[in-house]
């Protein structure tokens, strides 16, 4: 198989992947609703970044080494369920009104990373990417179908890394060109606080159902 017909293949078995709403969607709508296509960008680098890092843990051996253990492998989902379930809460807590926000001393999720850090739109992705094992099965079982032994092995792994950002960006992309129209049905500091507590809800949703999942 040549490296322009692995990359096809794998870009179609990745596209239904890619089209499911999960976390990076739901930060995606949260970030822009509430401060405008200027802060899709970085969820976009930070959710492409976190494939390259499971595209690398992939070449190093960890992510197989997680894999196969089943305590550690659990460990991983618990803590991106967590990480979700914090991000959720957060994301509820931010979509008051702004006076409440200041009287209130609790922090961003993950406050234990430090604050401006916890509270990036690209951190937020590029954590809620690497925490999440669904992403790291698919540089597990699925990607090791379209590579060459032949070839060299981290070539393959980046290329279809890099096919497999560009369809979550042009997806992303695509979603923020449907929000920036609705710019306007969602200027009002209402509809922002509605959809940024429906975001909240569909991450504590994915969180819990990564928890619940065995």
């Amino acid at each position: 198989m040549t490296p322009q017909a692995a990359a096809g293949g794998f870009a179609l078995a990745v596209l239904p992947l890619v089209a499911t709403p999960g976390a990076s969607l739901a930060l995606l709508v949260r970030h822009v609703a509430d401060a405008g296509r200027r802060r899709a960008l970085p969820v976009i680098l930070g959710t492409a970044g976190g494939l390259y890092v499971h595209a690398a843990m992939a070449m190093a051996g960890l992510s197989a080494l997680v894999a196969g253990s089943g305590l550690a492998f659990t460990a991983l989902r618990l803590l991106g369920a967590a990480y979700l379930i914090g991000l959720a809460l957060w994301t509820w807590r931010s979509a008051r009104p702004r006076d409440e926000r200041r009287r209130s001393a609790a922090g961003p999720p993950g406050w234990w990373l430090g604050g401006r850090l916890a509270s990036s739109a690209w951190a937020q992705s590029l954590l809620g990417n690497v925490l999440n094992p669904k992403a790291a099965a698919v540089y597990l079982t699925l990607a090791p179908q379209f590579l060459d032994p032949a070839r060299p092995l981290g070539r393959q792994l980046l290329l279809l890394a890099s096919v497999h950002a560009l369809l979550i960006a042009s997806w992303l992309g695509l979603w923020t060109a449907l929000l920036t129209r609705a710019g306007r049905l969602l200027r009002g500091p209402r509809p922002r606080r509605l959809l940024a507590r429906a975001s909240a809800v569909a991450l504590l949703l994915i969180g819990i159902r990564s928890a619940a999942t065995l």
